[in-house]
């Protein structure tokens, strides 16, 4: 059987689909009828899940699954063995997975069993039809530039894509295929086990319409940051290293290494406008930035620039709310 086709890996948490494998099965689609490739979904499900043939709506020509107790939650030992013997079985010359954490361990392990390729990261997707290459857009030098890579070695070509660069895709009525496979588990080889199980409500901010984002400038004074967007009904974001340092969750991390945001207005506060951060405002509609220096990189990439000290302007909003 000939390697084709253009795979991707579905993640599920609390039995639904990651809103970040629609968004790449979404691109797999555009790219499947730009070049004539069929589009697989890959899944591996703890039960039969009643949503699995919606993903055919949302791109696959077919959707490929296992089922097993042992998926119902993400363990690197269980999900590699599983998704390898599905990948073997059909064979797609591309393999995309979302850039989750979850996604990300899986990626990788995986790239090294089948000794191929992987980028990481992607915000650009596209094929050489001629040559048969995955061609990949990812940031480098913290963001400063896009770097094009191609998938020279190994089959299938692989490459995880930044949550929130594409546009998930819904058509009702797309016709497929649904095939569900047995694959076996080698129970001995299971090195991970789940000891305690903590679930928390985390805001997905890729898709916030309106949003606050705290630069270092707010490292003394984020607590009224997070108040004024509490006041405000406003999602929060962080850059980089207010996440290093502790201040907030990854979860809430903006940039090349964090989420991409589609946000229709942004609020900037205290961020000088490193390379690595502005790659994920790229694509939000109104960039509002407030900061104290005048010539900090973020005035290039704001609609418009509050030359001012962020705690003052923050403090007199908050007046302003208290009234």
């Amino acid at each position: 059987m000939e390697w084709s086709g253009i795979g991707v890996f579905v993640e599920h948490f609390l039995e639904k689909p990651q809103e970040g494998s629609l968004e790449v099965l979404g691109k797999a689609r555009e790219l499947g009828d730009k070049y004539g490739e069929k589009v697989i979904a890959f899944l591996l499900a703890g039960e039969e899940y009643g949503w699995i043939k919606e993903l055919i709506n949302y791109g696959a020509d077919k959707v490929v699954y296992a089922v097993n107790p042992l998926f119902s939650h993400y363990n690197s030992d269980v999900y590699v063995q599983g998704m390898y013997e599905l990948i073997n079985a059909k064979k797609p010359l591309y393999m995309l997975f979302s850039a989750t954490r979850n996604g990300v361990d899986l990626a990788a392990r995986l790239a090294i069993k089948f000794d191929t390729n992987l980028t990481s990261h992607a915000i650009m997707l596209d094929i050489d039809e001629e040559k048969k290459q995955l061609i990949t857009g990812v940031p480098g030098f913290g963001g400063n530039i896009v770097a094009v890579v191609r998938g020279i070695k190994g089959i299938p070509h692989m490459a995880t894509v930044s949550v929130g660069a594409f546009e998930k895709k819904f058509v009702e009525g797309r016709e497929g295929e649904i095939e569900k496979i047995d694959v076996n588990i080698d129970e001995s080889q299971i090195r991970i086990e789940v000891v305690e199980k903590e679930l928390r409500e985390i805001e997905d901010i890729s898709r916030a319409e309106k949003i606050i984002v705290a630069g270092m400038g707010c490292q003394e004074s984020f607590d009224k940051v997070k108040k004024l967007a509490e006041k405000l009904g406003v999602s929060l974001g962080v850059t980089r290293p207010l996440a290093d340092i502790g201040l907030a969750p990854r979860s809430l991390q903006i940039g090349s290494t964090g989420v991409n945001l589609k946000s229709k207005v942004a609020v900037i506060l205290g961020a000088s406008g490193a390379p690595h951060f502005v790659s994920g405002i790229r694509n939000v509609e109104k960039v509002i930035s407030v900061n104290i220096d005048d010539e900090a990189p973020i005035l290039d990439h704001s609609d418009v620039f509050v030359l001012a000290d962020l705690e003052e302007v923050v403090d007199k909003i908050l007046e302003k709310l208290g009234e």
